[in-house]
């Protein structure tokens, strides 16, 4: 059965030597010292290891069971959930008037990790009702906040969203999923919503579901949608619980993976349910939740890929194929270890070099998130916003290749159920899809979020990398293995941007045929900068006299291996950028 060990010094390098985040001027991080972020995340580390991952591949085999309208969990899940709850890990970042600790949105993101990495259908039950949390406090009426935040900061009740229904996913304009006005203020919410994740389940005493539907005469399309709170039961003025709502279960998806969660039809016949924020603007209000799960996602998707990873490297150690070509490494035995092989050292190379990059990327993206919203910080808002479905979309992406790659270190055995490592591929396909599939994620990129605000943001952003290479240049051990490739990149991604520039506003197909290639290129120049950093880092604590030399050293290793063998990846997909969309568009429908 595989095993998870939290890296928790790896997460410690990105918090204090990169992000620094004890000198940072944004309202409590001053209190993140190395000796509270370290105790935090050891305690969370053996929740992980110790609670959460032995029941990994309980979830994948027994999976949810639905009977008789209630959805049952895999056997210790519930036991499992209570010791999360227990801890105050579903609300470390919560605000304190609601049970919360209040910790700044960076050390939640940072303590997901390790419990994903475990666990990732598990923790899609506190993480889904975190977006509701948040969706609540933005949006939400001071009775609604009151009502319900409390109850869900504690994972007592549990949160959903209700997006997507047979007949649309992404087009929501489309859903018919209707509002009916009722004479107490509420309203009486019917249709079918389907891949509802912890839809129904037995580990909260009530479930707060999160509906997106139309109220009858309003606008057509997505301007016509209103965001409601549908309770599984309804909640008495005192708080407690009243009678059932009419809202059910209808199935449980069979699925490729996440089978510990419950992924449910549900059904809604006159449920009553209460707007949250304006009438027909309800997407403002989903997207706080969205957004919220977007980074969620993309930090699932290098999650996935670090358990992966680490059952890879002590395979690829313990187990004995063939003889180094460069002689004998394991003399007495009768042969040596995968690990010699240069083909196998790429393959670890390939995921060690990408996760460490995109934990840097999403814990910044997490901080940005800290400062646009403690210090009401705007550009650090547009620059999140900007940014959001590069770590969703880039990261799922690679995140599924490399869970898929670390399988291969295995041979054959990756491929037996036994050895568990296809959970992590099936679990970690999802990313890619749920929370807007990811060619959505590049057109989003391409088509709303370059040009947003003017094109002020990505301007910042390659503003940024300038700046960083500027600075650093008479810095010689960095500059051959960091700069220079990071400069290359750089040129590359704004020469595809100049392209979009140029010939998308004629011939919008020229820029969306190219979207997928620039999201990917934007997540390569956005490790590309973060791994320049932690090299910068790296070194400096070199100097300054780490006692762990071989910690700091494998770092810049790690990164001198991604800007010389990952980051020229930029080259092709601005190739691919400038064929534009003749060849792409080429056929016609009948002819696929």
């Amino acid at each position: 059965m595989p095993s998870y060990t939290a890296p928790v010094k790896d997460l410690q390098f990105v918090l204090h030597d990169l992000l620094k985040v004890s000198e940072q001027d944004i309202p409590g991080f001053a209190d993140l010292d190395a000796d509270f972020t370290g105790a935090v995340l050891e305690e969370a580390g053996k929740v992980a290891s110790e609670v959460l991952a032995p029941l990994n591949v309980v979830g994948d085999t027994e999976g949810c069971v639905l009977e008789n309208g209630i959805v049952r969990t895999p056997k210790g899940f519930k036991e499992a959930f209570q010791q999360l709850k227990d801890g105050g890990w579903t609300s470390m970042d919560c605000d304190e008037a609601h049970g919360g600790q209040g910790l700044p949105y960076v050390m939640h993101t940072a303590a997901q990790e390790l419990l994903v990495s475990a666990n990732m259908a598990l923790q899609m039950y506190p993480g889904l009702t975190h977006g509701a949390y948040s969706a609540i406090r933005e949006h939400g009426s001071e009775d609604q906040k009151a009502m319900y935040l409390p109850k869900l900061a504690s994972c007592e009740w549990t949160g959903t969203m209700n997006l997507t229904e047979p007949h649309c996913g992404t087009d929501l304009g489309l859903m018919r999923t209707k509002a009916e006005p009722q004479d107490d203020g509420s309203y009486a919410v019917t249709g079918q919503k389907i891949f509802i994740s912890a839809g129904e389940h037995d580990m909260s005493d009530n479930i707060i579901h999160l509906v997106l539907a139309k109220i009858p005469g309003g606008p057509e399309g997505i301007k016509g949608v209103s965001l409601f709170i549908v309770p599984k039961f309804l909640v008495n003025e005192d708080g407690s619980l009243g009678a059932r709502n009419g809202v059910a279960v209808g199935n449980i998806e069979e699925k490729m993976g996440i089978h510990g969660n419950s992924t449910c039809v549900m059904n809604y016949d006159g449920a009553k349910g209460y707007l949250i924020g304006e009438m027909h603007k309800g997407m403002r209000a989903m997207f706080v939740m969205m957004n919220e799960a977007r980074l969620g996602v993309g930090l699932q998707g290098y999650a996935q890929a670090e358990a992966a990873y680490q059952n890879a490297v002590a395979y690829a150690n313990d187990r004995l194929q063939g003889r180094a070509v460069t002689g004998d490494e394991n003399p007495d035995g009768p042969a040596d270890p995968l690990i010699v092989h240069p083909d196998i050292r790429r393959n670890l190379m390939d995921q060690k070099s990408f996760i460490e990059g995109a934990r840097a990327f999403t814990y910044w993206g997490a901080y940005l998130i800290d400062r646009a919203h403690k210090n009401k910080d705007d550009d650090a808002d547009g620059l999140i916003s900007l940014m959001t479905p590069v770590i969703k979309g880039f990261q799922t992406d690679k995140g599924f290749e490399y869970a898929v790659a670390a399988q291969q270190v295995y041979g054959g055995h990756g491929y037996i159920e036994e050895w568990g490592m296809s959970q992590f591929a099936r679990d970690a396909r999802i990313a890619m899809i749920y929370e807007g599939a990811n060619g959505v994620q590049a057109l989003d990129l391409v088509g709303r979020k370059l040009a947003q605000d003017g094109g002020k943001h990505v301007m910042a952003f390659f503003e940024m990398v300038k700046t960083f290479i500027k600075e650093n240049e008479g810095n010689e051990a960095l500059k051959a293995d960091f700069l220079d490739p990071l400069k290359a990149a750089s040129k590359d991604l704004q020469a595809a941007g100049m392209y979009f520039m140029q010939n998308g506003m004629k011939s919008p197909n020229n820029a969306l045929a190219g979207s997928y290639d620039f999201m990917h290129m934007m997540g390569h120049v956005c490790l590309g900068l973060m791994w320049a950093r932690m090299g910068k880092a790296a070194m400096e604590a070199l100097e300054a006299g780490a006692s762990d030399t071989a910690f700091y050293e494998t770092k810049i290793a790690t990164g001198r291996y991604y800007m010389a063998r990952q980051l020229p990846a930029t080259a092709m997909h601005l190739a691919r950028i400038n064929t534009g969309a003749e060849t792409v568009m080429a056929l016609e429908a009948a002819n696929f």
